[in-house]
């Protein structure tokens, strides 16, 4: 159950952000990612209602830090989603999505099994594979940073959602939403980036982050069932879904080394599954 839970909180975080992006390269990554942040704490509202729970103030500071990672995570991603392709940005920020927690998990005295082991090994260069682009003599692809800074971000996401507890319900969820608004909204005036939504388009944002708490309670529930680490390589297989929809819609190019990644991603998945 726990791997089937990372899985979809991997497909619904690959295809909120290529909403979130394709958004983005209409109007501005800022006032997307403040209507996503809008989007996702009505729903993180919605479910904590419905299942309430008996959250300590522990797992209240750990929604707030998770908050911290999601809001650098969503922002630069947007923003990096904006300028370069779809298929470079979202992978490249899945690498530290990955790492982080892994390290973390295993610093908490996590211990996966030994094919568990293999598929983590497996995820990271696969992940790598996918966001891989023929060298260019301009330098780097644009985006790379920003899904750097993202990969950093959306890692502490992961890593402290892991810790809330299992008794905690989901207010602790509303209190990462509420963190990852103030910090992209921080992170527009800092940067003197208009932030509001204005344009219709920018709403799909808010679309976008109904997509991106679902992922988020996803992960929760498998990181509760099983271990951080695998919970974590296996979300962050997200762009996988990212890419195949940048090449349906957008008819993006999947290059050897990316189709090579994305058999990688399979072959991780299968062999966490089976440990």
């Amino acid at each position: 159950m726990a791997v089937l839970l990372a899985l979809a909180a991997a497909l619904a975080y690959g295809v909120s952000d290529f909403i979130a992006g394709l958004a983005s390269r209409r109007t501005s990554a800022w006032p997307v990612a403040v209507a996503a942040a809008t989007g996702a704490l009505l729903g993180a509202t919605i479910i904590a209602v419905a299942f309430p729970g008996d959250p300590a103030a522990g797992d209240f500071a750990w929604g707030a830090l998770a908050g911290v990672g999601s809001g650098i995570g969503s922002a630069f991603l947007y923003r990096g989603l904006s300028l370069g392709r779809m298929g470079v940005v979202a992978p490249i920020s899945a690498v530290g999505a990955a790492v982080v927690p892994v390290l973390v998990g295993v610093a908490t005295g996590e211990r996966p099994d030994p094919l568990v082991w293999l598929g983590i090994l497996a995820a990271v260069p696969a992940i790598w594979l996918v966001s891989k682009e023929p060298v260019s003599s301009t330098g780097p692809a644009a985006g790379v940073l920003d899904g750097v800074l993202a990969g950093v971000g959306f890692g502490v996401l992961f890593a402290a959602t892991g810790q809330i507890g299992e008794d905690a319900g989901y207010w602790p969820l509303v209190a990462t939403q509420v963190a990852s608004m103030l910090i992209v909204v921080a992170l527009a005036v800092s940067l003197r980036q208009a932030w509001a939504p204005r344009a219709p388009s920018d709403w799909w944002g808010a679309v976008a982050g109904l997509l991106a708490t679902l992922a988020v309670l996803g992960f929760l529930l498998a990181a509760q069932r099983g271990l951080l680490a695998v919970a974590a390589v296996l979300a962050s297989l997200y762009p996988a879904a990212t890419v195949v929809l940048a090449v349906l819609v957008l008819r993006e190019h999947v290059h050897r080394a990316q189709a090579l990644g994305l058999g990688l991603c399979a072959v991780a998945v299968v062999l966490v599954a089976a440990g």
